[in-house]
This record gives C-alpha cells, sequence and structure tokens, in this order.
C-alpha cells in the first residue's frame, strides 16, 4: 500500500547518510565564529508577528506574501522568516547589549517562508548567521565580512566573488527615493501590481523585483551611491580601504539593496555562479537603526546570514571535502543466546569509553550477522560463541585487512580495543596484528 502522507512541499529529509555533511557545515561555522569572538545565541522558532512587522518592513516580500501566522487567542504568532529581528530581540530583552559592547552572537537555526520551492529556495530553510551590536565603525564591517570570506574559505569554496554597496542612512535615502519615484512614475504603468504599492512606501524594493519586466525598468534607475550624504560615502570608503588592507577582492554592485527594509548603509553578498539563479550564498550589512525600532537605545549593529542548503549544494558541485561519515568500530556476533549476555556486556563497556559498538538484536545467524557488518561499514568484528566463552578469548577481525588479533576476554578486552584504534588509526595495526601480547 502507497504511503500517502508525504514531507509537506518545499521542504526535505535529512538521511542518517547525509548528516555528516551537515556537520561539516556546522562545525566549521561554529569555530571560525568562535576564534573571531563571537558566541552562540538560540531563539524560538516563532515570535510575536509585531516584531516582523516592525524590523523586516510591511513592504517586504517576506511580510506582504511569504510568512507563515498563526493566530492562537487574541495573539499572532509567525514562524521566524529570518533570524535577525528575533536573535536582537532576544538581545534586547535579556539585556545582552546592557553588557560591554561589542555583542557578537551567532546562530544555527531554521526558518520558514512561503515561496515557490525551487533548487536552493525551500519553504523551510537553515542559516548560519551572526550579529555584532555596539560598533558603528567601518572596521567592524571589514570584520563580519573577513569572518565570512573565511568561512567560505574554511569549507572550501571557490568561485565565490563578494560584492558590496551602500545603502545609506535614513537622511540620504529621503533624497534618493524622490529620485526614484520620478524615474519610476514614468513608466508607471509597465510596474507590475507589487511595485506600484511600493512606490509611495519604498522605492527601492523596486530595485528588488524578481519580475522581469520590472527587472527591465529598473536598469537604468538612479544609482544610491550618488545620493549617499558625506558621512556615509566615508563609511563606504573605509570598509574599502579596510577590506583592501585584509587582502579581500570584492566588487562594488550599486544594484544590491538585500531584501529585508532595516538595512542601512553597508550591505554584502557573496556570490556563486554554480548553483544557478539563487546564487547568493551570503547577504549581510549594517542596521544601525533597528535596535532603537524595537525599543532599544540607539545601537548600531551589523550582520549576515548563509543560507546552509545553498552552502551543501555549492560545496557538493564543487567537489569539496566534507568531515568523513561515522561507522561502527566493532560489531559483536554473538552465536547463539548463551553468548548475547556478554555481547551486551561487551558493548556497553565499549560505548562509555566512546565507540561505536553494536551486536545482534535481531537473531540472525552468523552468516547474516557478518554480512551486516560488512553493510554498515564496521572496522572491526568478533565472533562470540562456546569455545569463546570457555577459552575466554576472542579473534578480533580487521576488516579491511582480513587480518585477526587474539585478544582475552577479561576486564582489559576494551583498554586493548582502544589502544589497537589508536594505533589503527596511527599505521601501526600491522605490528599488533603480529603480537601476542594482548
Amino acid at each position: 500500500m502507497a504511503l500517502n502522507i508525504k514531507r509537506p512541499n518545499g521542504t526535505e529529509d535529512v538521511l542518517p547518510q547525509n548528516v555528516h555533511k551537515w556537520h561539516t557545515v556546522e562545525k566549521i561555522a561554529r569555530d571560525v565564529a568562535e576564534s573571531y569572538g563571537f558566541r552562540e545565541i538560540r531563539i524560538p522558532t516563532f515570535e510575536n508577528t509585531d516584531l516582523y512587522l516592525r524590523s523586516v518592513g510591511e513592504t517586504t516580500d517576506v511580510v506582504q506574501k511569504e510568512m507563515y501566522t498563526v493566530s492562537a487567542k487574541e495573539t499572532k504568532f509567525t514562524l521566524r522568516p529570518e533570524g535577525t529581528a528575533g536573535t536582537i530581540r532576544a538581545m534586547l530583552q535579556n539585556g545582552l547589549l546592557n553588557e560591554a559592547m561589542p555583542q557578537r552572537v551567532f546562530y544555527i537555526l531554521s526558518c520558514f517562508r512561503h515561496e515557490r520551492p525551487q533548487a536552493g529556495r525551500l519553504r523551510e530553510f537553515h542559516q548560519f548567521g551572526l550579529e555584532m551590536a555596539g560598533s558603528q565603525s567601518p572596521a567592524a564591517d571589514a570584520e563580519v565580512i573577513s569572518l565570512a570570506k573565511s568561512l567560505l574559505d574554511h569549507l572550501g569554496l571557490k568561485n565565490i566573488e563578494l560584492y558590496i554597496n551602500s545603502i545609506g542612512c535614513p537622511q540620504c535615502r529621503a533624497k534618493y527615493y524622490d529620485a526614484l519615484r520620478a524615474y519610476f512614475n514614468d513608466r508607471k504603468s509597465e510596474l507590475c501590481e507589487t511595485c506600484l504599492s511600493r512606490l509611495e512606501k519604498n522605492p527601492m524594493r523596486i530595485l528588488d523585483c524578481k519580475s522581469p519586466v520590472c527587472s527591465e525598468i529598473a536598469k537604468d534607475a538612479p544609482v544610491i551611491l550618488d545620493y549617499l550624504c558625506d558621512e556615509c560615502s566615508q563609511h563606504f570608503s573605509k570598509l574599502q580601504s579596510h577590506l583592501n588592507t585584509l587582502g579581500i577582492e570584492f566588487k562594488i554592485n550599486p544594484k544590491i539593496v538585500r531584501g529585508l527594509d532595516y538595512y542601512t548603509k553597508t550591505v554584502f553578498e557573496f556570490v556563486t555562479t554554480e548553483i544557478g539563479a539563487q546564487g547568493t550564498v551570503c547577504g549581510g550589512g549594517r542596521y544601525d537603526g533597528l535596535i532603537e525600532e524595537l525599543g532599544g537605545q540607539h545601537t548600531p549593529a551589523l550582520g549576515f546570514a548563509m543560507g546552509i542548503e545553498r552552502i551543501l549544494i555549492t560545496m557538493e558541485k564543487q567537489g569539496c571535502d566534507f568531515l568523513d561519515q561515522r561507522k561502527c568500530d566493532l560489531y559483536i556476533a554473538p552465536m547463539d543466546e548463551n553468548a548475547l549476555p556478554k555481547a551486551m556486556q561487551m558493548a556497553k563497556q565499549l560505548r562509555e569509553y566512546g565507540y561505536w559498538a553494536e551486536y545482534d538484536v535481531v537473531g540472525r545467524g552468523l552468516k547474516a550477522q557478518l554480512k551486516y557488518a560488512n553493510k554498515i561499514g564496521a572496522a572491526f568484528t568478533v565472533v562470540l560463541g562456546d569455545d569463546e566463552l570457555s577459552s575466554g578469548k576472542v579473534k578480533l577481525k580487521n576488516m579491511e585487512k582480513g587480518e585477526e588479533l587474539e585478544l582475552s576476554l577479561d576486564d582489559k578486552f576494551t583498554e586493548h580495543f582502544d589502544a589497537i584504534c589508536v594505533d589503527n588509526m596511527l599505521g601501526n595495526i600491522d605490528s599488533l596484528m603480529n603480537t601476542d601480547e594482548l
């Protein structure tokens, strides 16, 4: 009978044989972030809907089309569509912004957006992201970009380009909005319905429209860099200088606006051409007004987020290395019920040492057990029967080489097995396999 219940469209199952790839990205991300002084934070999967209305912006696609919102009595909750707003809320509510500045936090979490699923774009997706609060210096911008670049390098990714832009502050953006409105008003009849609604509230959002018609119109729109105030212009210039100091190559792309309203000044993207249309693997920037918008004191802040699924797709296409998939260290094959208690005891001791040990819990015959041990990639096997129990000795078989070593079934079995595994990793197993000392 066919299974009628399937996973929701736009979601993916991560199977045991692929989890080591996720562990690779997560481990490297944590290690790199911690080397820059960032600490992990964990936040709820859902927040009060007002949080996203105030932070992300009512004119964004995220709020208008993509949020998963539910009502519970008189309160509306939304599954997080991104990580920054909830993280800043947590930092504010828990007093982190009253401590020494800058505050640096990172997170690994799932996000939810209702959009058309395609390669690299899911309805439930995962992000590694970070936020730094308390510095308005362009050196902080360079620090965050440097961390992102370091992480991509440690993952082994190639052919990733960095694009940067400045979208100014509210003061210089007001003049830019006037210029955009004047430009788009001349072709108002050609804009899509969504962009028509953006024209008065936030015309810069039109530059990020995915409609081919609106994108073509936006090609010749005024450029934000021509409207920056002196402070924003100097900030952007110093950022470029810092990136040059760090040896980080970049290109200026005045069309980058990011998809969320809370950004100011610096915005950036790391982009690859190797995964199709969804080529942005990391995006971020500065949001100096967000903390104040959410009820805190004026505190400059910035951050970025990386899509883990997109990172994995790119790593697989480029043949990057992943952490080894863990396999069984020792499979114990009891020949009958009499040997089962000893097998259980041995496995328990090995597991307390941190080893992956298994024994038969299905009732297979010996041949089937050894076949199973081979399928799960067991490094070693032992057969346990009446002869082994009476003699107090077993033969430890190296499954890769087919060699055997006799071990005593005494209290020191686990210690001896541990020594063998260490020597096996060091390449000294041949000498051990020919000794009677154990």
